[in-house]
């Protein structure tokens, strides 16, 4: 009599009497540690780590746990993807850019000066060939991208006093992301690479001239206003930047195909979650800063002009110098002039005529 015989005519009280186990499939539990990059006082981007790791386990049922940890805890802020790599931790939430040192190529994944907005970025990503080409990138790393966040259009960051023209930019101290320190150099400027948890400190004592984070809600957090009362728009060098989630190769192949499923729509809805919250409360926050003196003042025309022709000027050096970098802007940019062309008659002009109107 076979097994299911067995079970059939005596049930399971007969089976565990002669002794025989009935073949039981049960999934170990899985438990992942995820570094962010971030401080936990930024519930809108620290927050997506957490909303991340509350869908993984809300998804399997309590069996898939992933304890989340702010800068400094487990690694520092910029040392999130050596902590990948090297398998020390299963998975990071981070902005690529913070890493263009490693590689130009690690700001594409992000944002670069005067590139896709969030829209865009996400379209590319997901239905473009962004992902294909940016894994195949990352893959040298031992990473795995998703992704996860993304701010929308930044503000053009704190500024102890005004910018007028371009000449005000040469020998600026700034705090600035990533990649577009590049561009602010060509500029004149001093880019700096401060985690955010520090920015307040450097800008208070005067270390730094200026200091950009993301927009009203996390820079109000901050306290920025407090020690810079310039607040220019927009940034041009972050339209659209995207927060990844970058898991180790191996811990992801280890998991089953029902955890990694788990773990991609996971990242997907704290990915729409993130830049719905910055939609959300920017304005309030926007409006707060205001009324407690904070000068709003947009970048002059000239500033615009020479930062996009540094860029132009900067991506056509990497195409030189960086293969990788070619074949990834290649795609990019003509997604990009793509993507133009088609806001250009729908979001550009309806937006325009929307905001100038009193509602």
């Amino acid at each position: 009599m076979d097994r299911r015989s067995i079970i059939r005519n005596t049930g399971i009280a007969g089976v565990l009497a002669a002794g025989i186990a009935p073949a039981v499939h049960a999934q170990a539990a899985v438990r992942w540690r995820l570094a962010s990059s971030f401080p936990k006082a930024l519930d809108t981007i620290f927050g997506a780590a957490d909303t991340f790791a509350k869908k993984v386990n809300d998804m399997s049922g309590g069996k898939f746990v992933i304890t989340t940890h702010a800068a400094g805890e487990l690694m520092p802020a910029f040392g999130v993807v050596d902590g990948v790599q090297q398998g020390t931790v299963e998975v990071a939430h981070t902005a690529p850019y913070y890493f263009f040192g490693k590689d130009e190529c690690f700001a594409l994944g992000c944002a670069i000066p005067f590139g896709l907005n969030s829209r865009q970025m996400t379209a590319w990503m997901y239905d473009g060939n962004g992902m294909k080409l940016m894994r195949e990138f990352y893959a040298k790393y031992n990473i795995v991208n998703f992704p996860g966040g993304n701010t929308g259009c930044q503000m053009g960051g704190w500024y102890r006093k005004e910018i007028k023209s371009a000449k005000d930019i040469k020998g600026l101290k700034m705090r600035i992301g990533g990649f577009a320190g590049k561009v602010l150099e060509r500029m004149g400027g001093v880019p700096q690479n401060i985690p955010g948890g520090e920015i307040y400190q450097a800008l208070e004592k005067g270390t730094i001239d200026a200091a950009e984070w993301v927009g009203p809600y996390d820079d109000q957090k901050l306290g920025f206003n407090k020690v810079a009362p310039y607040y220019y728009y927009p940034g041009w060098w972050e339209g659209g930047p995207e927060l990844d989630f970058f898991v180790n190769d191996k811990a992801l192949a280890a998991l089953s195909p029902e955890n990694r499923a788990i773990v991609e729509c996971a990242a997907a809805f704290a990915h729409t979650e993130m830049q719905a919250k910055y939609d959300s409360k920017n304005p309030n926050a926007l409006k707060q800063l205001v009324g407690n003196n904070t000068k709003v003042l947009p970048f002059s025309k000239d500033i615009l002009d020479l930062a996009f022709k540094e860029a132009m000027g900067l991506y056509e050096e990497l195409n030189n110098k960086n293969p990788l970098w070619k074949k990834i802007y290649a795609d990019y940019a003509a997604f990009r002039k793509d993507q133009n062309l088609w806001f250009r008659f729908t979001e550009a002009r309806f937006d325009g005529f929307m905001q100038s109107q009193k509602l």
